[in-house]
């Protein structure tokens, strides 16, 4: 192993000194660049500087160190293409057979939101240059962007001699990753800093995703499951009690804080069952708000997901704890609740959501690829701007408005019927919008007399607006849009039912 050349170029210093110091002691000789070097010499290593090698000092501020041919044309050279040798005798590159780098922190700067020309000094040039050089002619360069890989190929120089073939793929595959990811995390930091992101979805889309946590599983026990974020994004929670989240909790723990935030205009409450609700309402306290929102349906809000849009109390706590449920979470908790939790619900993964930046995309996967929308719902209807068939009820607006938002989180078809802010009866998931009518009505009961109804896309006969005038509902929230409108709306208006098109459709499949 005498003679092998090392390049050394590293923001991150974790662990550079110690596998610095193993291949000296196997007769590695060190290249470095200033910074590393400086570090490197501290600790008592010998090292060669970059400058030195290509008799070139570094430029611009540091800006141009590693980028000359005698530090490439050292990496690429194919050792078994008789001309690339030739060419290195010739121009005196020296071999080089390792790349340990690791890049300026564009995430960790981009995350402050920074002046630009900040963001832009934190862009990395030379350093990703490395990396994929390097990556190319794996076969014969060592490629190391992780310090968590610094002891296990230290370990296999030890014992080998050498970095076997498999090993160097893995680590060329990691470094394309990680300079894949990125320049994709340069696109989306650019685009939020200088407000250049695309109006319309981009003909090719970079995506740089990091794992936060392995999951036990996915939505079953034979799928493995990870969570990722954007590289930019922070976890919209805090954890502060129970156990770990699983895959599905998360999901419903997703649709659990996109229902608090509808519901911060009001003390609000929902319970989230397979990442639809199968209660919701607003109330005058948070227990008050809870207690209604399960009474719609406690046989499934049992295991459930529950979000509070406003600050829980012992109250509200001491009520939750007599129930199972698997996740609660609420933008804050009173001091000694979850301290009560801890105590009475070990279990009960206790969240504080924190909010934060929000991904302006949604991702669904497909067969082969990604489907991808916009992450947003339409406005909040408003009175004045949509289309009031019948008689206007600007007394029961509140309650259209709440109907409409419990429809907007359920799955389609969704219908929902709503008196007093709180959902009395719920129908999601339904491949006929009658369907869901009636098991709307079914479960709210008397309570659909003088109550309103939403829902998430039009009817497309009038039959759903018969079962519901048969119910007792005084007034409807729905987007319009059927080729039968006018059948439907004759039929609302000579029953007596009041109608609002909100010209927005909601599905969620």
């Amino acid at each position: 192993m005498k003679g092998k050349k090392a390049l050394l170029s590293v923001f991150d210093k974790t662990g550079i000194a110690r596998f610095a110091e193993e291949l000296v002691s196997l007769g590695w000789d060190l290249i470095s660049s200033s910074g590393t070097a400086d570090h490197l010499r501290k600790a008592g290593m010998p090292v060669t500087e970059v400058s030195d090698v290509t008799g070139y000092p570094h430029i611009l501020g540091g800006r141009v160190k590693t980028l000359h041919p005698l530090v490439f044309g050292g990496i690429l050279a194919r050792r078994e293409v008789a001309g690339d040798m030739k060419e290195t005798e010739q121009f005196g590159i020296p071999l080089l057979d390792m790349i340990v780098c690791n890049l300026y922190p564009f995430e960790e700067t981009a995350r402050r939101a920074p002046e630009l020309d900040e963001l832009l000094e934190n862009i990395d040039i030379g350093g990703v240059s490395l990396l994929r050089a390097a990556a190319k002619n794996y076969r014969q360069v060592v490629v190391l962007t992780d310090p968590g890989d610094y002891d296990g190929i230290a370990a296999e120089l030890r014992s080998e001699g050498d970095v076997c073939q498999e090993s160097r793929q893995k680590l060329a595959l990691k470094a394309f990753r990680s300079t894949s990811a990125y320049d994709a995390a340069i696109v989306d930091g650019l685009a939020e800093a200088t407000g250049s992101a695309p109006t319309h979805l981009p003909e090719k889309m970079p995506l740089a995703f990091v794992k936060k946590q392995d999951l036990r599983y996915g939505e079953n026990p034979h799928q493995e499951a990870s969570l990722y974020l954007p590289s930019l994004a922070d976890l919209p929670w805090e954890q502060i009690s129970g156990k770990p989240l699983s895959y599905n909790n998360i999901l419903d723990t997703d649709c659990a804080m996109r229902g608090c935030a509808l519901l911060q205009d009001c003390c609000g409450a929902l319970v989230i069952k397979h990442t639809t609700p199968c209660g919701m309402a607003c109330g005058s306290t948070p227990r008050e708000a809870y207690e209604k929102a399960v009474g719609c349906d406690p046989v499934s809000a049992f295991g459930g997901v529950v979000g509070i849009s406003k600050k829980v109390d012992m109250e509200t706590v001491l009520a939750i704890a007599d129930r199972f449920t698997e996740v609660l979470v609420a933008p804050d908790y009173d001091d000694e609740t979850v301290e009560i939790l801890r105590e009475k619900k070990p279990s009960l993964r206790v969240l504080r959501w924190k909010g934060g930046r929000v991904s302006p995309l949604q991702f669904t996967g497909t067969w082969s690829g990604l489907l991808v929308q916009q992450d947003s719902l339409p406005p909040l209807p408003l009175p004045d701007k949509g289309e009031w068939i019948g008689k206007p009820r600007p007394d029961l607006w509140e309650d259209l408005l709440f109907a409409w938002k419990v429809a907007a989180l359920s799955k389609s078809n969704a219908i929902s019927i709503v008196k007093n802010r709180e959902a009395v009866g719920i129908g999601r998931g339904f491949c006929s919008r009658l369907h869901a009518v009636d098991f709307a009505v079914r479960q709210a009961g008397e309570k659909a007399r003088g109550a309103v109804l939403g829902s998430d896309a039009f009817f497309p006969f009038s039959d759903g607006i018969e079962a519901a005038a048969d119910a007792g509902i005084e007034a409807i929230i729905q987007p319009g849009g059927s080729v039968r409108d006018s059948e439907v709306f004759s039929s609302a208006e000579k029953l007596g039912i009041s109608m609002f098109i909100s010209g927005w459709r909601t599905f969620r499949h």
